[in-house]
């Protein structure tokens, strides 16, 4: 699998897991502290083959990625799930212990940022889904990520990553019937 734009991850171990997976080509942030050396390098390859931010699941990764997508638009993201970002033993998260399956199919499920203002999800759409509060609240937005490729969220996160990838209520509410008829079902 090809990749035309750049990919942007957080260190040298996350491109080895990369190009274990697919043929790209990748900026490495050396951490959540970006220098703006590195921060002109995304925004030129922004304009010249496009980029996909990839970042750890994680706070330090949603750091770096918030940073980049304010200083860089137009960016694509990718999403690892968590549980696809563990090691088989010992501590730790990120994109290094994915398996190259696990990569490619984040890859496949990148996000552009499209979409009419009237197709916004609502905060209160998403408390009257159950989506926040409640007790089964954390699982559904868990499950709600998976399937809608945007990675786990706490209540707060979810509205703003909603609206930053501009998910479509239909999208939305695909998943959650998918998400509810899965909870029913078990």
């Amino acid at each position: 699998m090809k990749i035309k734009e750049i990919i942007v991850v957080e260190g040298k171990d996350d491109s080895v897991a990369i190009k274990r997976a697919v043929d790209a080509d990748t900026i490495e942030t050396n951490g959540s502290a970006i220098s703006k050396h590195t921060i002109e390098q995304i925004r030129l390859a922004q304009q010249t083959r496009g980029v996909i931010i990839f970042t750890d699941p994680d706070f330090p990764g949603e750091k770096i990625r918030k940073t980049i997508a304010e200083q860089v638009p137009g960016c694509k993201h990718a999403f690892l799930k968590r549980e696809d970002a563990k090691p088989t033993s010992g501590r730790g998260i990120g994109i290094e212990y994915a398996t190259p399956d696990a990569i490619r199919e984040a890859l496949q499920g990148v996000h552009m940022m499209e979409q009419p203002l009237e197709e916004w999800i609502t905060a209160q759409e998403l408390l009257d889904a159950g989506l926040i509060g409640g007790n089964k609240a954390k699982e559904r937005r868990e499950k709600l990520g998976e399937k809608l490729k945007i990675g786990y969220t706490n209540g707060k996160q979810l509205h703003k990553r909603l609206l930053m990838f501009q998910i479509t209520k239909e999208a939305f509410e695909q998943a959650l019937r998918e998400v509810l008829q899965e909870e029913q079902d078990a």
